[in-house]
């Protein structure tokens, strides 16, 4: 039976840190071109278009939970022709969901762009050219899921670090293209992204292909595995469409209210929120298949183990990276892109404290899904969720300010969090509830305010600029790191660490002491 394999969790999630950091790089500076080059309402159109595409994605993205659930308790079984029928399946069921999102985008997604969005006329010819487009790339992600399934099943980050390398290549010579090519910069930026998402589409599917026996397609769907993997998806089904509309639907409703320049300060939120939200995302990523393997195991003291520690570390590191962005948002905008959109600052930092709690119940969902008694977490919280579009619609019709969706995003996120606490408990007794507020959520949230009130303290005896931003950073990350050693690391733990500290040391220096002996020799 598998227990908690540290080293392959600790290996991955180096993987995926290449590849957060590689992206993140470069995407600081072609974020900063993109905007120069297409200007701060195309750049809010393209955002606000291409959210229109993606609504019908709920669909997907509920068939996507389950087939990587299925795939990582099947592999966990080490059953490989059913493994085999798992992929054909999922990958026909995915194939239909493309063509029903193709069906759904040109006519309900279509209609709504042409009567109900705010775009000024004489942009409306390249809205919808973008449109086309990003229906079609959104169709190419659709696609590529099982094989993103199989990938994380088998744990073979090193891939995404590969592949990261090649898409920011290509990202790279989007930005060249723009910036040379004489033509509508909309349409041409479009275009572009819709080759590079085709592009990694093969690429996955090579990768699998070569690497994978049971990614060989055969049509059709067995349906011993059909019923359960839908039975288990329709739930997840409606959690994912209260997702969609508290992102997307929250997106729409501002355009409505307040036009396309209010969509590029939300297009740039989401940009900061998914670079920060990379960060933990990739601990969680690297855990997720352990915590579904460890409970198909039965090994539910370490299902356990994984949900707490991943919650809280992945809260704190978050938080190290948060504080100073929200403390110093505005400076560091400037200095990032030059042009700021109007409320660009407020909705990141908004975003940026959403992403603390959203990262401290992915665990928490991946457990229950573990479980496979979904029904209950996605009615509720999908419900909460959905409530988020009439009374962001109310409070926008009676004058409330564009960021006021943001802040009611946060209360439904922190409301889900307990509901999530609540529904683990009953589905997987040794959760323990009260240890989990206690020693996780009230001692994150100890240490936020510890490390915030230092913080803003330091800050007040500079003015705004680098030498302050990076005051601030050296404050808050000295402060939680500190707390977290001293408040969250336990005992055993701190003796793990420190030996595993010593022991690398210890190699480091006979590594040193035999380089120039063998200099000799040579």
């Amino acid at each position: 039976m598998p227990s908690i394999n540290r080293k392959r969790i600790v290996k991955n999630t180096g993987f995926l840190y290449f590849r957060m950091l590689l992206t993140m790089m470069v995407s600081l500076y072609t974020s900063r071109v993109v905007l120069k080059v297409l200007g701060v309402e195309d750049f809010g159109i393209y955002g606000i278009v291409c959210g229109v595409s993606t609504l019908f994605v709920f669909l997907n993205s509920a068939m996507s939970g389950s087939t990587s659930r299925f795939f990582t308790v099947e592999l966990g079984r080490d059953n490989r022709e059913r493994l085999q029928k798992t992929f054909s399946t999922a990958l026909t069921l995915h194939l239909l969901i493309a063509l029903i999102v193709l069906v759904l985008g040109e006519t309900i997604g279509l209609w709504l762009l042409e009567n109900k969005l705010n775009i000024p006329a004489d942009r409306m010819y390249a809205a919808r050219w973008v449109y086309h487009l990003s229906l079609f790339f959104t169709i190419a992600n659709i696609i590529r899921v099982p094989y993103n399934a199989v990938i994380i099943a088998h744990e073979k980050m090193s891939f995404y670090a590969y592949t990261e390398i090649l898409y920011v290549l290509m990202k790279l010579g989007i930005v060249y293209i723009l910036l040379v090519v004489n033509m509508d910069k909309l349409i041409l930026y479009a275009s572009l992204m819709f080759v590079v998402t085709f592009i990694l589409l093969g690429v996955y599917m090579w990768y699998c292909l070569w690497k994978f026996s049971e990614c060989r397609y055969k049509w059709g769907w067995d349906k011993g595995i059909l019923y359960p993997m839908l039975k288990f998806s329709i739930w997840d089904t409606y959690g994912s469409l209260g997702g969609m509309a508290r992102t997307q639907g929250v997106d729409i409703l501002l355009n409505i209210f307040f036009g396309p320049i209010f969509n590029a300060a939300s297009s740039l939120a989401m940009q900061v929120q998914g670079t920060v939200m990379a960060f933990g995302t990739n601990v969680l990523t690297a855990v997720r298949p352990q915590i579904i393997k460890t409970y198909a195991a039965g090994e539910f003291e370490n299902t356990r183990y994984l949900v707490f520690n991943a919650s809280k570390f992945t809260y704190l590191l978050m938080l190290a990276l948060s504080l100073p962005l929200v403390l110093e948002m505005d400076y560091v905008l400037t200095l990032w892109l030059g042009i700021v959109p109007d409320y660009g600052a407020l909705f990141c930092r908004l975003m940026l404290v959403f992403n603390l709690f959203y990262v401290m119940m992915i665990p928490l969902s991946g457990a229950i899904h573990a479980t496979g008694r979904i029904k209950w977490m996605n009615l509720v919280n999908g419900t909460i969720y959905m409530l988020v579009i009439p009374i962001t619609w109310v409070a926008f019709h009676y004058g409330a300010p564009p960021e006021r969706p943001y802040v009611i995003n946060i209360i439904a996120i922190i409301i889900t969090l307990f509901t999530s606490m609540l529904i683990l408990k009953k589905n997987m007794p040794v959760f323990q509830l009260k240890i989990f507020v206690f020693k996780v959520l009230c001692l994150c949230l100890l240490i936020t305010v510890i490390a915030s009130a230092l913080s803003v303290f330091v800050q007040y005896f500079f003015t705004q600029g680098f030498i302050r931003l990076l005051i601030v950073t050296l404050t808050s990350t000295l402060a939680i790191g500190l707390c977290t050693w001293t408040m969250a690391v336990n005992k055993s733990m701190k003796i793990v660490l420190i030996n595993r500290g010593l022991d690398y040391v210890k190699e480091m220096g006979r590594k040193l002491k035999r380089h120039p002996n063998e200099s000799k020799k040579s």
